[in-house]
């Protein structure tokens, strides 16, 4: 799934996903490195109203914009140099906990659905168990399924993606893991090296071939930026994990459970 020359003649999409930490007052730090990578379109998580007026000084550079601030650790801010087609804010699980979905249109006309997310992870002394994000995630893939256009997930999806649960999206979906074969790229916990994990993805459907992944510096968060570039021609690598008996029943319980 990695790009040779000739994906390079292709129509091209870089990107950039930030779990900035809502209390991390370092703006400028999130404003030098959206600036120095230069993406096509960038997803902010964990951004409240200052982190909302902070990002403003994109709206000239990104002229279209999904922002949906909020002060309980879910808010979300999408900016895109590409034109943006039906936007939609959608409370997939908790009517307090936002996701987006929308189309970007690239020069060549050519629509890529795009879904971000940001599902409420288990906390022992809150909601102990992952029902709620596990359903979030599931009920995006089973949108995702449905589709035949190019496709992208993006978000602090708060699980790794080797777990059950991530297994099961991308069954469901049919979306692949970028970082399948080429490394963890651990996004969390920023500040401390000995304990990290990959929470942060992105997720794409069979239509792109990876040019570049990277994770990029700590920007004074608890997550490190992951961004990538993607080239909108299918590789022969691409590598779909196999639905098993049962894994649909799975899916529709896990939904259901949530949504009692």
């Amino acid at each position: 799934m990695i790009a040779n020359n000739t994906c390079k003649d292709f129509p091209s999409v870089k990107l950039l996903v930030i779990n900035v930490y809502q209390y991390n007052t370092a703006y400028q730090k999130t404003i030098d490195l959206i600036k120095e990578v230069d993406p096509d379109m960038f997803f902010l998580v964990e951004t409240d109203q200052k982190w909302a007026d902070s990002i403003n000084v994109f709206k000239e550079t990104f002229n279209y914009q999904i922002e949906k601030p909020l002060d309980n650790t879910y808010g979300l801010l999408f900016y895109s140099k590409l034109e943006i087609h039906d936007p939609k804010i959608h409370y997939l699980i908790k009517e307090e906990i936002p996701s987006i979905e929308l189309d970007i249109k690239l020069a060549t006309g050519q629509m890529i659905k795009v879904y971000g997310i940001h599902p409420e992870p288990p906390v022992p002394s809150e909601n102990p168990d992952s029902t709620e994000r596990d359903a979030e995630i599931l009920k995006v893939g089973k949108k995702v399924k449905e589709l035949s256009t190019p496709c992208i997930v993006i978000g602090d999806l708060n699980d790794v993606g080797w777990s059950y649960s991530s297994e099961l999206f991308l069954k469901t979906s049919g979306l692949l893991d970028l970082r399948r074969g080429r490394g963890l790229y651990n996004t969390f916990h920023a500040k401390y090296f000995f304990l990290r994990w990959p929470l942060d993805h992105i997720f794409v459907s069979e239509h792109f071939t990876l040019g570049q992944i990277r994770r990029y510096r700590n920007v004074g968060s608890d997550h490190f930026p992951i961004g990538c570039t993607l080239y909108l021609e299918k590789s022969r690598e691409n590598e779909k994990l196999e639905v098993c008996d049962g894994d649909m029943d799975k899916v529709d319980e896990k939904i259901a459970e949530a949504e009692k």
